[in-house]
C-alpha cells in the first residue's frame, strides 16, 4: 500500500472525491490540560481515576487519566477542524473497532493522523460517497493510545452546497 502524506485545513474544501484511498493525513495535535480532563469527567465519566488526582494515584493507573470519551471527543475536534470540509462533510452512520489502547495522560500530546482506507460512491444517491478512515492518535511517546475506523458521508463536487441535500 503506498501512502501518501498530505494536510487538509477547514479552509480548504475538500469533497468526496478529494479523499484518495491509502492517503495518510496529519490531522494535528491536541495538548491534554488536567483541568480539561476534570472538568469532563465531572460532568460526563465521573470515575475516581478520571476526577480524584489522589485516588488515581492508587488505582490501577497510578495517576489521573482522562475518559476514553474524552479523548475520543479530543479527536473529533481536530477531525473536525483540519479532516471533514464544511461544504462536504454529510454525517457518520458510525465507526467500528473504537480502541482505548493507553492512558491519557495531564501534559500528553496527542498526535492525530488519518488513513484513508476506502472510498465508495453510493449508488443509491449518487451527490455522495462514503470515506472509510483508521483514525489513530498517538501520545509523544509514540505509542498509540486511541484508533478506529470512521465512516464518513462525504457530498461530491459536482453537487454543490447551494443545491438542497435529498
Amino acid at each position: 500500500m503506498t501512502k501518501t502524506k498530505t494536510s487538509n485545513s477547514s479552509n480548504h474544501e475538500w469533497y468526496f472525491e478529494d479523499y484518495k484511498q491509502d492517503a495518510v493525513i496529519e490531522i494535528g495535535t491536541i495538548q491534554v490540560e488536567e483541568e480539561e480532563i476534570l472538568e469532563f469527567a465531572l460532568r460526563y465519566d465521573p470515575q475516581p481515576i478520571h476526577i480524584d488526582p489522589e485516588a488515581a494515584k492508587k488505582g490501577p493507573y497510578k495517576g489521573l487519566i482522562a475518559s476514553g470519551w474524552q479523548t475520543c471527543a479530543f479527536v473529533m475536534r481536530a477531525m473536525v477542524e483540519n479532516y471533514f470540509s464544511p461544504s462536504s462533510s454529510l454525517g457518520s452512520p458510525g465507526i467500528d473497532e473504537l480502541r482505548w489502547l493507553k492512558p491519557v495522560r495531564p501534559g500528553d500530546r496527542l498526535t492525530i493522523r488519518a488513513t484513508i482506507l476506502e472510498t465508495k460512491r453510493s449508488r443509491s444517491k449518487p451527490d455522495r460517497g462514503i470515506v472509510t478512515t483508521l483514525v489513530e492518535a498517538e501520545n509523544q511517546q509514540q505509542e498509540k493510545v486511541l484508533s478506529f475506523k470512521g465512516l464518513n458521508f462525504m457530498l461530491c463536487r459536482e453537487f454543490s452546497a447551494d443545491k438542497p441535500f435529498d
